[in-house]
């Protein structure tokens, strides 16, 4: 994304069009991952973001059906949906359409669902009314989750990516032997698991698409050290997991 640091600054570099931005949250929250690695009756924890279906199709494939509606009321209308690798700051959209506020985490925080919530945006190049933004701050004195990390990657509102296990699991690419990831070999929930707001209002969601795939729940209940290029490839297709690549 460094790269499109200017489209990222000034939403207008990416779609000059835009007049207004609908924010999208979708909740994915099945289980804690705790929970799920229990019931495989393993030791390594894996992100419940990444147990289903790759969120960015599964969104996507909904945003398509808004634009249809829209395109289907009026054809002349120009829309672009977004889902987390557009150039977008979708949590300060997200703030500025009154979803909700971003926690000591970083993570967005919602008072109805948490943060264990995708974002999403569809650009319209039509004005419409617009939501009162999200202005307070409910983290209050709160720091469980800068706590709880056990990197010392958190401090209020900022996070290290260089000492965070779910960047050096998911996007770091360098040889990283040294770090203890506590466990965890694809992304990292602590923070998340910890926050009273999802403690309070976590709502499971009854989604196949983002339940825990067959393949992923073998391989919990198997050596991970067996896990191949093939075993990886069909394992992981339509899956967030394949980004990072075998």
């Amino acid at each position: 994304m460094e790269s499109r640091k200017e489209e990222r600054k000034n939403i207008f570099n990416y779609f000059p069009e835009v007049k207004t931005v609908i924010s999208l949250a979708f909740n994915y929250f099945t289980q804690r991952s705790s929970e799920f690695s229990q019931n495989c009756n393993s030791d390594i924890k894996f992100s419940n973001y990444a147990w289903g279906d790759d969120y960015h199709k599964v969104i996507k494939d909904k945003l398509h059906l808004i634009k249809d509606t829209i395109s289907n009321y009026d054809s002349s209308i120009k829309t672009l949906v977004c889902v987390d690798t557009a150039p977008i700051m979708e949590k300060k959209w997200a703030e500025k359409a009154g979803i909700g506020w971003q926690g000591k985490n970083t993570n967005l925080l919602t008072k109805d669902l948490g943060s264990w919530i995708f974002l999403a945006e569809i650009l319209i190049d039509q004005e419409m009314e617009y939501d009162i933004p999200f202005s307070e701050d409910l983290c209050g004195t709160c720091t469980a989750c800068i706590d709880a990390c056990p990197t010392n990657a958190l401090t209020e509102y900022k996070i290290d990516s260089n000492k965070c296990i779910s960047y050096l699991t998911i996007e770091y690419r360098e040889n990283f032997e040294d770090v203890n990831l506590h466990q965890w070999i694809y992304g990292c929930d602590i923070c998340q698991e910890v926050c009273p707001w999802n403690i309070k209002f976590e709502q499971v969601k009854k989604d196949q698409q983002f339940e825990p795939r067959e393949s992923l729940v073998q391989f919990f209940k198997k050596d991970w050290k067996n896990l191949n290029q093939d075993n990886f490839k069909s394992g992981f297709s339509n899956s967030a997991v394949k980004r990072t690549k075998y």
